[in-house]
């Protein structure tokens, strides 16, 4: 099993969004009983709460369920995850340095990586502009925006977790 989780700041926007659009790819790929994807927070200020309005509404908009959406609540990520997670998504560059100083070992520091950082049209940016940008202090634009800057990740994320499978498999293809 290959584990990712998306983090954000308080796992009600962002990271929700990309983990229900993550989970999506990995079973339209058929890899979705070998790939399991959770999101969190770097704070705990939501925990327990369910998703942001807006992003479940941009969630239902792209056809997602009102009833796989509804048991969503926000957490806080937690250090003892790095052990079980093969890929940690930073959502912004600030996500990205707090769990870098989370991260106990190299090991655990080279599972971090931002979301966008799989989306080809960002390559070359550098770390700090590869960012989402919160949504939740803009209106739905912000919300769409950041569905499209996730969804645009997504495809190279699926490519990295399979390449990851193959690999530990040790069969070709």
């Amino acid at each position: 099993m290959y584990r990712i989780s998306a983090v954000c700041t308080g796992n009600i926007c962002r990271s929700p969004m990309a983990q229900f659009c993550l989970t999506r790819a990995f079973e339209d790929a058929g890899l979705g009983a070998r790939v399991s994807v959770t999101s969190a927070g770097v704070t705990g200020w939501e925990a327990g709460r369910p998703m942001d309005d807006r992003t479940r509404a941009e969630l239902l908009k792209h056809g997602f369920s009102a009833a796989d959406l509804a048991p969503f609540r926000a957490r806080a990520f937690e250090p003892e995850e790095f052990a079980a997670l093969d890929l940690i998504l930073a959502l912004d560059y600030g996500h990205l340095l707090e769990l870098q100083d989370l991260a106990r070992t190299e090991t655990d520091r080279d599972k971090i990586r931002l979301l966008r950082s799989f989306d080809p049209a960002a390559a070359g940016l550098p770390p700090e502009q590869l960012g989402i940008e919160d949504p939740w202090y803009g209106d739905m634009r912000d919300f769409d925006s950041s569905y499209a800057l996730i969804t645009a990740a997504v495809p190279g994320i699926v490519q990295h977790a399979a390449a990851a499978l193959v690999a530990a498999s040790g069969t070709a293809g």
